[in-house]
């Protein structure tokens, strides 16, 4: 049986990658893991999703709790708990208080699903994905945070909406930090497989432009409806799914590195992986030309810096 716990499953993104999973219809049960002011509120969501899956005579189990026993025997356990960004924060300014809430979380997947993946979402993701790795004592393989892949999914979509492509025909990919600090690996980036530099020359395409957007991309989305939650949902869903699968697709995750890419290492970032059942496979190696390069050592040295500050926060306490 395929178990998934969302801890923070009453919250935007973690009600939202609930439904999404349960309607891929590849796990049998969810476990709605909320704090004991929210548990009917999970019951509710539980009840309310039940009534749409009957829809499409789907039969994943929906388990609202407030136990961490009921995580128990889980594949994936997911983090989305956490304060909300708002219009105008930064996902650094959520650094220090939700740092504590993953800690928390991660000692306690540790000691009730010791085999389990730890997927976090909670911002900002690359620090988190680190505070979750030592907390939990797990091989870096099975910490995961969602790091850039929906960034990556957010460009793919910009270009082929910028030049009237079907998004298939796009392959780009964005690393480093999710946030201020993200690559887009443009170098590498190609369209119908042509490299991007030469597909430029015969059509309009203001690339500053969508990377600029690209950049504010959750900002404006906050601005204008309060919160994300499709985007964010999916491209969760999706990794999940594909970690259940086994599927070994390459997706741009937040992991802890040691060396692996450009000599980057104690640090979690946003980089290309293999993912299987068993978590991160591999790394993939990557090729980037000398501005790529200085911006992603520039984006490691601002979330270890990060990584430190919130440290020092569990130290003073």
């Amino acid at each position: 049986m395929v178990k998934v716990s969302i801890l923070g499953a009453t919250g935007v993104i973690g009600k939202n990658v609930a439904f999404t999973l349960a309607r891929a219809d590849t796990v049998d049960e969810i476990v709605l893991f909320a704090r004991e002011g929210s548990i009917d509120k999970a019951k509710g969501e539980s009840f309310d999703m039940y009534d749409a899956l009957a829809a499409e005579d789907i039969d994943c189990k929906l388990t609202p709790s407030t136990h961490y026993d009921d995580i128990k025997n889980s594949s994936i356990v997911l983090i989305t708990a956490g304060t909300p960004r708002k219009e105008g924060m930064t996902r650094m300014d959520l650094a220090i208080p939700n740092a504590e809430i993953v800690r928390n979380y991660a000692e306690k997947i540790a000691v009730h699903a010791p085999d389990s993946i730890i997927l976090i979402a909670t911002n900002p993701v690359d620090v988190m994905t680190t505070v979750a790795l030592e907390a939990s004592g797990f091989d870096k393989s099975r910490v995961i945070g969602i790091g850039n892949h929906l960034d990556s999914l957010r460009l793919k979509t910009y270009f082929s909406r910028q030049i009237n492509i079907n998004s298939s025909e796009v392959h780009t990919r964005v690393i480093g930090e999710h946030g201020d600090h993200m690559v887009p690996l443009l170098s590498s980036t190609t369209i119908g497989g042509i490299p991007l530099k030469y597909f430029v020359q015969s059509v309009d395409m203001d690339i500053p432009r969508l990377i600029n957007r690209l950049r504010k991309a959750g900002n404006t989305i906050i601005s204008k409806k309060g919160a994300t939650e499709y985007g964010p949902a999916f491209a969760i869903s999706n990794l999940i799914s594909t970690i259940l699968t086994d599927s070994h697709k390459i997706l741009t995750v937040s992991t802890y590195l040691n060396g692996e890419i450009v000599g980057v290492k104690d640090v979690s970032l946003g980089v290309p992986v293999v993912l299987s059942k068993k978590g991160i496979a591999m790394i993939v190696p990557i090729h980037m030309n000398d501005y790529e390069e200085e911006k992603f050592k520039a984006a490691a040295e601002f979330v270890r810096q990060s990584t430190e500050e919130v440290k020092k926060s569990f130290k003073s306490q």
